[in-house]
C-alpha cells in the first residue's frame, strides 16, 4: 500500500461512494506532476537561455500550486463538497494540460521538460478519470 492508500484506510468516517482506487491515483498523481513541474521551472532557471523559457517556468509554477492544492482538497474528506472537488478536478485537468503543451514544446531540448510533460499529462488524465467517476 502507498501512503495516500494507507491514510484513506484509516479514515474513520465513511467515504461514500466514492472511488478510492482512482482518487489515490489522482492524489498521487497531482502530488507527482507538482514535484515533476516545481523542478522543471527549477530547471528551466537554470538553462542558459532562461529567458526563452519564462512561459514554461510561470506554466510550471502555476500548475504546481494547483496540483498541490488539488492534492490537498482530495485529502480531505471532513464536509466534503462535491461541487468544489469537481471544480478543482477541472482546474487541474486545464492546468495539466496547458503545462503539458507548453513543455512538450521546449522537450526536444530539454529532458526536464519531456519529463514535466508526461507527468502532467498523466495528472490530467487522473483528474479527468475521477472526475467521470463523481458524475
Amino acid at each position: 500500500m502507498t501512503t495516500v492508500e494507507d491514510m484513506l484506510a484509516t479514515y474513520p468516517a465513511d467515504l461514500g461512494r466514492i472511488d478510492q482506487a482512482r482518487l489515490t491515483r489522482c492524489i498521487e498523481a497531482c502530488q507527482a506532476c507538482a514535484q515533476a513541474c516545481t523542478a522543471c521551472a527549477d530547471s528551466c532557471l537554470s538553462e542558459g537561455m532562461v529567458g526563452d523559457l519564462t512561459k514554461c517556468i510561470r506554466t510550471d509554477m502555476d500548475c504546481a500550486d494547483i496540483c498541490n492544492a488539488t492534492a490537498s482538497v482530495l485529502s480531505r474528506h471532513t464536509g466534503y463538497d462535491a461541487n468544489v472537488t469537481a471544480a478543482l478536478l477541472r482546474a487541474c485537468a486545464v492546468a495539466c494540460k496547458a503545462c503539458a503543451d507548453e513543455c512538450a514544446s521546449h522537450a526536444d531540448m530539454h529532458e526536464h521538460c519531456r519529463l514535466c510533460a508526461e507527468a502532467c499529462r498523466s495528472c490530467e488524465g487522473a483528474c479527468n478519470e475521477l472526475l467521470a467517476a463523481l458524475g
